[in-house]
């Protein structure tokens, strides 16, 4: 199956942001195969953050992309949002995917494309994800959960999504300095202390399960440990972590980042725009 790849999941400021906006949608009709199943493969399930396919992990935010997904274009509210819970469909969509035997949690859906979060308590290890648009399923797809599988929001072509502690976003032409501190956000990084329930909305910051394992990589040198100021859940934001660092001193010009959790890395070639 030829696999359309749409507009990568990812986030802008989120402190600036509602929710709705997080989940890369509108609320509209669109046009979609009523009467037609799903149709989707492995190649089309990617980490949210890096738009590569491969290993996820629990409650990583999962982009599936496809075809007949959805009758309609919808994304959650504030108003889905129950017991700081995200939804396990949206309301109209008619659309629910399991993975093995639980429900995801789902952010945004269209005829060609799906956001959802995966359970937060399932183990590594082989699974199945499966896509119902009123009951008419899609394939079971063999998918493999690994304890992470770490993925760096873009905001364009290389570049990481990061910004200041006061929430202003760091770009080419507002690059970041060497000694500031800056702000990552990423997805797949697995547990956290305390770990969020299926779905919860984070309301306050938890730190990686594994701390201890944890290295952000500044051009493939791992940045000291005393730079690392915190790596856990976003608050507000299901799926979604967020690490704070100082940059090295010096520094070097737009350097590459990497984020390695034990053996599991993200994906090579995102920059940071940074002047020396």
């Amino acid at each position: 199956m030829r696999v359309e790849r749409r507009k990568p999941f990812h986030p802008m400021s989120f402190r600036l942001r509602p929710l709705v906006l997080f989940a890369l949608g509108l609320f509209g009709a669109a046009e979609g195969g009523r009467g037609q199943a799903p149709s989707y493969s492995a190649a089309g399930i990617v980490n949210a953050a890096s738009n590569v396919a491969g290993a996820l992990a629990p409650n990583t935010i999962v982009t599936l992309y496809g075809a007949n997904l959805a009758f309609l274009t919808r994304a959650v509210s504030p108003e889905d949002i129950r017991a700081g819970v995200l939804p396990v469909a949206l309301p109209g969509a008619g659309v629910r995917v399991s993975i093995g035997l639980l429900s995801a949690h789902i952010y945004y859906v269209s005829p060609t494309q799906v956001n959802l979060l995966i359970p937060s308590n399932m183990a590594p290890g082989p699974a199945e994800l499966t896509l119902r648009v009123d009951g008419r399923a899609g394939p079971a797809v063999a998918i493999h959960l690994a304890a992470a599988a770490p993925g760096l929001f873009l905001r364009g072509g290389p570049w990481a999504v990061a910004c200041r502690p006061d929430g202003s976003v760091i770009t080419e032409e507002r690059p970041a300095r060497p000694g500031e501190i800056v702000v990552l956000y990423a997805t797949g990084l697995g547990r956290t202390v305390p770990n969020p329930a299926p779905g919860e909305v984070p309301a306050q910051a938890a730190v990686l399960e594994h701390w201890s394992q944890f290295e952000v990589l500044v051009n493939g040198e791992p940045l000291k440990q005393d730079r690392v100021l915190y790596a856990g859940l976003a608050p507000g934001f299901p799926g979604l972590y967020q690490i704070n660092l100082r940059l090295p001193e010096p520094a070097p010009r737009n350097p590459e980042l990497r984020l390695r959790l034990g053996e599991d890395a993200s994906p090579a070639g995102v920059l940071l725009a940074l002047e020396p």
